[in-house]
Formats: C-alpha cells, structure tokens, sequence
C-alpha cells in the first residue's frame, strides 16, 4: 500500500510542474487535480471521473496509471456509506427487529459456548498438538505479489555515453507526442534513467552509448543511426514505427 495523494505531488513537486500547466496539459481542472494530491475523491464527480482523472495524471508525471487505480480500487470502491434517505426508510424495520434480534443473539451465544467446550475436549482427549499458518506469511505473500505486479506494468530504461563525443538522446513518455523525460546530450560517463509504463526515445549516435533494459544490458534494434525506439513493459525492446 502507498500513499496515492503523496506519492503525486512529489513527482509533481520533483518536476517543477505547477497546477495550471499540468492542467492544460491534462486538460484536467486543477482544483481535481489537487482533490487527487490530498485524496479528497469525493470533491469529483463519480467514482468513473476519479479513476480517469488519476490514471491520466500519473501517466503525465512519467508514473504507472494502471497501478494507481488498482491502488484506488483496493481502497475506497465498495465503501461508500450509505445514503441518508436508504437510511431513513430501514430504520423503522431495524427497531422493530430489535427484541428479536436480542433473542437470537443469546441463543447463538449459547450454542457458541457449548461448540466451544465440546472443541476443548476433543482437543485436550486426543493429544495432538494443533498448528496454524502464521498470518504473516500471507502478508508477505501478498506484498510480494503486487510488487512483482507493479513491475510487470513498468519498464526502466539507462542509457549510457561511454565513448567518442557522446549521443544527443530525447526521451519521452510512451510515443512521440508523450510528456519529455530528456533532451540533450548525453557526454562520455554520463548516464540518464527512466522509469514508465512505456518508454519511446531517439538516440543519434547509438554506437556510443550502452542501453539497459530493466537492469540488462541490451543489443540495439535495428541498424544505422539514429535509431528510435520503444521500451515496453516485461523488458522487450523493438523499433519504433513512427519516428518523432
């Protein structure tokens, strides 16, 4: 579990983007996006608005959209309270149900005490030491399945200059119309990271730089220079189809 409200305006924060052109860029308002950034969901619309809002507002900070709305799912889908009115009309069945539920209850008390001590006999005349799956193990588990889930919905992208004059490298967010990670040039021993659902980037002179792909070395596509690439979740490398 991560803190989704935080977690956006650091990367926002990071990047120097203020309301106004995330806003222009998002083409969603600012004060929803701010509603998202202090996780107050129910200043939007509906539960519809506040998953496309959040997923197109991590996918322009460079982060995994996907993530942030299961995140959100997990969270907060299913536990609206109920309605004022709902409320109001079942009142009336509850109060009449009251004595009868009392009654109910102290049976099934009394069946509960009964099953109980039948249990601690069996257990105490049989011998045999009972054992149980320590909880932590499942928790464990369950971290672990959705870190290996987050990334398998990213990729991580390091290019490397390491001879002759370096490589002019752009580097942006999914295509070539995506937000820009990087323009520039990249010198000998310098070395440029990314991390996103989706990584399209250009690199001028790739026979001078070293690119790894999820933390593996990787042979570049293609031939000649430049090459123009695309990183996808999972680690696969391929050719661009359409050059920016």
């Amino acid at each position: 579990m991560f803190e989704i409200g935080n977690s956006l305006r650091e990367a926002r924060l990071r990047q120097g983007l203020e309301f106004p052109e995330v806003e222009h860029a998002t083409k969603v308002r600012s004060k929803y996006l701010r509603a998202l950034e202090d996780e107050q969901f129910e200043i939007l619309p509906a539960q519809t608005y506040v998953k496309g809002f959040l997923r197109t507002y991590a996918e322009y900070l460079g982060l995994d959209g996907q993530l942030y709305v299961d995140e959100y799912n997990s969270r907060y889908v299913g536990l609206e309270e109920e309605s004022p009115l709902r409320a109001s009309v079942r009142q009336p069945a509850r109060q009449e149900r009251r004595f009868a539920s009392g009654a109910v209850l102290a049976v099934l008390a009394g069946i509960a005490v009964v099953t109980a001590l039948v249990i601690a006999a069996w257990k105490f005349g049989s011998g045999s030491d009972a054992t149980e799956t320590p909880p932590a193990a499942t928790t464990h588990k369950t971290k672990q399945t959705r870190k290996s889930g987050a990334a398998a919905r990213s990729v991580s992208v390091q290019v490397q200059a390491t001879h002759g004059y370096g490589s002019y490298l752009v580097a942006r967010v999914a295509s070539p119309g995506g937000r820009q990670l990087y323009a520039g040039t990249l010198e000998p021993g310098t070395i440029q990271t990314f991390r996103s659902s989706r990584i399209w980037f250009r690199i001028d002179a790739p026979a001078n730089v070293l690119v790894s792909v999820n933390g593996k070395r990787r042979a570049l596509p293609g031939v000649g220079h430049p090459r123009i690439l695309v990183a996808f979740p999972g680690g696969r490398l391929a050719l661009a189809s359409v050059a920016g």
